[in-house]
């Protein structure tokens, strides 16, 4: 097991995953270096989802590797990839879950108060993104209150107060009309390129283009046209067609 290039932040070498027998990932392989904005895209079932939950630590892959930096999170204990996730790893899932007991601006500032923060360092935090996200008159009402749009905005919101080093986004936007999409994706990349967040980013289609600095693509569980391959020393090794 060699440690990736010290300019990639994620690192995965030869990824494969399967649900039940069936193969959701097949040799993946990816380095992304650090402030990076990188677009998974592919057709549902092409397992953006599932390389984005290897690489999150929330599944162990089959076999491969998993690096966040010098960690190797494919060999971590249960207990340090929670740790990883709530300290480093921010997520946007496609349908909002908020605590239904919790205001709009307690949910968002829940992970910042779980690490300690504040609870006013931490509220102050919270109502400034949900202001960028045009949520913020809804700061006090409950999830049951909100419309999806408005609770997935506050999603969004949690995962921009806590400044991850590594946000992943599963199409954040999914809930969204399309004059909302490109509005919520550009607060998420603004903010990105702003606080040095590096990003994870999936898609169906080309909305995301224009915002993001490299897109890779997945059929049927593999990188889709020429990839790059890590070797087993961590570099470059030759372009495969997956």
């Amino acid at each position: 097991m060699v440690a990736p290039p010290d300019n990639d932040v994620l690192w995965a070498r030869a990824l494969t995953y399967a649900y039940g027998g069936s193969p959701a990932l097949t040799g993946v392989s990816l380095g992304v270096p650090e402030g990076e904005i990188l677009a998974v895209s592919g057709p549902r079932g092409s397992g953006k989802t599932t390389l984005l939950r290897c690489l999150s630590g929330q599944l162990l892959p089959d076999s491969g590797e998993v690096w966040f930096n010098s960690a190797p999170v494919h060999t971590l204990t249960p207990l340090a990839r929670e740790r990883l996730r709530g300290e480093r790893f921010g997520w946007i899932d496609p349908e909002p879950f908020l605590v239904p007991e919790l205001t709009a601006w307690e949910n968002a500032a829940l992970p910042l108060m779980l690490r300690g923060v504040r609870r006013k360092n931490a509220k102050h935090m919270a109502h400034e993104w949900l202001d960028r996200l045009d949520v913020g008159e809804c700061a006090r009402s409950r999830p049951a209150a909100l419309l999806q749009a408005q609770r997935q905005r506050v999603s969004v919101a949690r995962a921009l107060a806590a400044e991850p080093a590594v946000l992943f986004a599963d199409e954040p936007t999914a809930p969204l009309h399309a004059a909302d999409r490109e509005q919520v994706l550009r607060t998420i990349t603004t903010a990105a390129r702003s606080h040095g967040i590096t990003v994870l980013l999936t898609c169906q289609g080309s909305e995301v283009e224009s915002l993001v600095d490299r897109s890779i693509s997945l059929v049927d569980g593999r990188r889709s046209g020429p990839a790059v391959a890590p070797d087993a020393e961590g570099n470059a090794a030759c372009s495969v067609s997956a």
